[in-house]
């Protein structure tokens, strides 16, 4: 067992900020955009040593969406309102969105496919293009980033423990459960906003 914690040191400590990002992320505190800057950093080298190069590669969007993410919060308020609202994701957007994820995760795909060795190319390219679905609405503050992040995380535990990585899965697999929480909490949190 010692053998193993110190194998999967990286993994172990990966998961640990994950968990104080979903804390922070749960309670909408503008504080979890730096969490969202550590974790990928830490993640860039577990994906690529487990052939996930897809997720290895949405490590970087993640890294420079947090800077956006951060931004947004601070500054994409109102300049009455004290915090940037959580509100509906507009219906307008939702074509655009779907059809956005769907050449994401064809492109994504294609490059799995023909430029990696990867062995799950499929899964992993959903895994990513969902991801930069979520993140973009999570940066909008849109209560519908947490149905993302349910779908994102069930598939995420499934493909995490195939390929080895249990503490990683475990972690998927308590994010898909707050991820249902924090859809509640946030849905509670935007009616009584206005």
């Amino acid at each position: 067992m010692l053998e193993y914690l110190q194998d999967n040191w990286l993994e172990i400590l990966g998961t640990t900020v994950g968990l104080i990002y979903l804390y922070l992320e749960w309670k909408a505190s503008i504080y979890l955009w730096l969490t969202s800057i550590i974790m990928p950093a830490i993640y860039m080298f577990v994906y690529f040593q487990h052939g996930l190069y897809a997720d290895f590669g949405i490590q970087i969007y993640y890294l420079i969406a947090a800077f956006y993410g951060l931004f947004v919060w601070k500054y994409g308020k109102k300049k009455e309102e004290r915090v940037l609202p959580i509100t509906s994701t507009p219906r307008k957007y939702w074509k655009y969105i779907v059809l956005s994820l769907l050449f994401i995760w064809a492109a994504i795909a294609w490059i799995l496919i023909s430029f990696t060795n990867s062995t799950v190319p499929y899964w992993d390219s959903f895994t990513t293009a969902t991801s930069i679905i979520g993140l973009w609405l999570l940066a909008r503050k849109y209560v519908e980033q947490w149905l993302i992040w349910i779908a994102v995380d069930v598939v995420c535990t499934g493909l995490y423990v195939y390929k080895g990585i249990y503490f990683t899965a475990c972690l998927y697999c308590l994010y898909t459960i707050i991820a249902v929480f924090g859809y509640r909490k946030w849905r509670r949190m935007m009616c009584t906003d206005f």
